[in-house]
């Protein structure tokens, strides 16, 4: 006997969510942006399964950090080259590319195991207010960071 009561496609379909970035904190946003992105807020989640949603961010330039993190935090990354250590610092990132700010919070949030690039690809990030095509596909926003309630 089947244990699925209803419409359990309806259940996986994937839903397109708004963030506006503005004068939002980067870790409590990119903690809401990675539970909707593995789908932790529907009913069927299974943390083998990706039954996540998609997420649009706009205006990823305006948002904000706490404390003195905007002169500590440092990014790295290697070339694999002896002596290929490149640092950027958290200013010089934000105005060459605001959107890889939020793209590594989100990615660091992620589980470390298959499913992290699959679900960082369902993750949209604009600098600015204008998000192109994807303005159609938007069915829930969120105004302080929180789900809407049903």
């Amino acid at each position: 006997m089947s244990q699925a009561i209803g419409n359990t496609a309806l259940a996986y379909a994937r839903v397109w969510h708004h963030v506006d970035a503005s004068d939002r904190i980067l870790g409590k946003l990119a903690e809401r942006i990675a539970i909707v992105l593995m789908g932790k807020h529907k009913p069927i989640f299974d943390p083998s399964s990706d039954c996540g949603d998609y997420v649009v961010v706009t205006n990823a330039r305006k948002v904000k950090v706490t404390g003195k993190k905007a002169q500590q935090i440092v990014y790295r990354s290697h070339t694999m080259y002896p002596g290929g250590l490149k640092e950027i610092q958290y200013k010089d990132m934000m105005q060459r590319k605001p959107d890889e700010i939020i793209r590594k919070a989100v990615s660091g949030m992620l589980p470390k195991n298959k499913l992290r690039d699959r679900r960082l690809d369902r993750l949209r990030i604009f600098e600015d207010e204008d998000m192109g095509v994807f303005q159609h596909n938007i069915l829930k926003r969120w105004e302080d960071g929180t789900l809407e309630r049903r």
